[in-house]
């Protein structure tokens, strides 16, 4: 019997993209405390392992037999974490430090199961060379894209694409928010046929 599976987000991006695998799931918002772990790890990397685990282990724990998928991405640039800039001046001076400069948009995923006990991860880096851009083209697309809760300050989902000259990454739904080809492996290993029958 196939389990059931619930990704652990109320991100409509990543619902999105798990859709693309045309598998049922449920969503659900895991309410970690995201704050806390970025405040006391400094390495990108393992910020992002360890987020995109403790979303999927808070709901796994409590959903016995289901396979619960969890997602976090971090930004860095120059080693330094990249947080959510929650204005609009903080955007643009995120823009600012990247503009004409390459960084990383790093994906942890990770899939748990038998009520926590288990729990696989992937971790995906991109690559993200972004344009020089004058002041007021940045002004202008935080206006439009209203990217104020994305790590980074750009949603590349919509116009935040056009910020870019190049993007190096093995799996490009990763820098949206859910590595798809990671995804589907990682379901088949544990028992979710896809593409399904």
């Amino acid at each position: 019997m196939t389990p059931s599976l619930i990704l652990a987000s109320s991100s409509p991006w990543r619902r999105e993209l798990l859709e693309r695998l045309a598998v049922p799931f449920t969503q659900r918002d895991p309410a970690i405390d995201e704050a806390t772990v970025k405040a006391t790890e400094s390495d990108p990397r393992f910020v992002a392992l360890r987020l995109s685990s403790a979303k999927a282990l808070a709901i796994a724990r409590t959903e016995a037999g289901a396979l619960v998928i969890g997602s976090d991405q971090v930004a860095t640039i120059d080693g330094r974490i990249l947080g959510k800039p929650l204005s609009f001046e903080n955007a643009c001076e995120q823009l600012r430090g990247m503009q004409g400069r390459t960084h990383e948009l790093i994906t942890g995923l990770a899939i748990a199961d038998r009520n926590g006990r288990r729990c696989l991860t992937e971790l995906i880096v991109a690559r993200m060379h972004m344009r020089s851009l004058s002041d007021d083209q940045i002004r202008a697309y935080v206006r439009a894209d209203d990217p104020l809760s994305c790590a980074g300050s750009y949603r590349l989902e919509a116009r935040g694409i056009g910020l870019f000259e190049g993007i190096d990454c093995p799996d490009y739904t990763a820098i949206i928010g859910l590595p798809l080809m990671r995804t589907a492996t990682l379901l088949n290993l544990r028992g979710v046929p896809i593409p399904a029958a």
